[in-house]
């Protein structure tokens, strides 16, 4: 297995995390998106024609989007589950995946941000307003679902790391690193401490890549 990612992407994090819960070794390819290398003819053409990270490559199959790569590694390693047994904990883990993986997450990609940057000429500090009010928008809205559900243990759903904790823990990160006030979210901060607190979770962290840079 090759993974095709960046240090900083939280669709790349989210894939490492599953790799590593699944406990499968795999070769780590660094595609420097600061410098373009996704948008290289020789990895739009040759791995991802959307030109993003991850892309996990498995003897000679491509697979891009962190979803379907957890979807995928799921498949071939069953154990441990990524997602419950039943019906309705699949839905409510699946929910609370989607929440942050096209809700939260689409609105502070880094292209977006370079977008609002580079075409519109938004200032850095309209920027990373833009930013902290996409994420106060999806927390309030996942800290209640959370709260507020008796499905939530010690992870997102239950006890066990499922794919809702794989697309949250990412996402903290990021607030984290740009400074988004996490106090009003005490069942996401406790949530994202006990996920950072396992192996599986902690060597996926950004700074933890070979190509990780200040």
């Amino acid at each position: 297995m090759k993974l095709y990612g960046f240090f900083r992407s939280s669709a790349a994090f989210r894939a490492r995390i599953a790799l590593n819960l699944k406990g499968l070794d795999y070769e780590y390819v660094p595609v420097d998106l600061l410098k373009g290398e996704a948008s290289k003819p020789e990895y739009r053409d040759g791995l991802n024609p959307q030109g993003l990270v991850p892309t996990l490559e498995v003897d000679g199959l491509l697979i891009a989007q962190s979803l379907a790569i957890c979807d995928y590694l799921d498949e071939i390693k069953p154990q441990p589950p990524l997602m419950p047994h039943d019906a309705a904990g699949c839905a409510r883990v699946r929910s609370l995946a989607l929440f942050v993986a096209c809700d939260i997450h689409p609105l502070n990609n880094v292209r977006v941000l370079e977008y609002l940057t580079n075409q519109i000429g938004v200032s850095k500090d309209q920027r990373l307003a833009w930013y902290h009010h996409w994420i106060h928008e999806g927390f309030v809205a996942l800290e209640k679902s959370l709260s507020r559900s008796p499905a939530t243990g010690k992870f997102c759903h239950g006890d066990t790391p499922t794919l809702a904790d794989v697309c949250l823990v990412p996402q903290v990160y990021n607030a984290y690193r740009y400074k988004v006030d996490m106090t009003p979210y005490p069942t996401l901060r406790r949530i994202n401490e006990t996920c950072l607190a396992l192996p599986a979770f902690d060597k996926a962290r950004p700074e933890n890549q070979p190509d990780a840079v200040p």
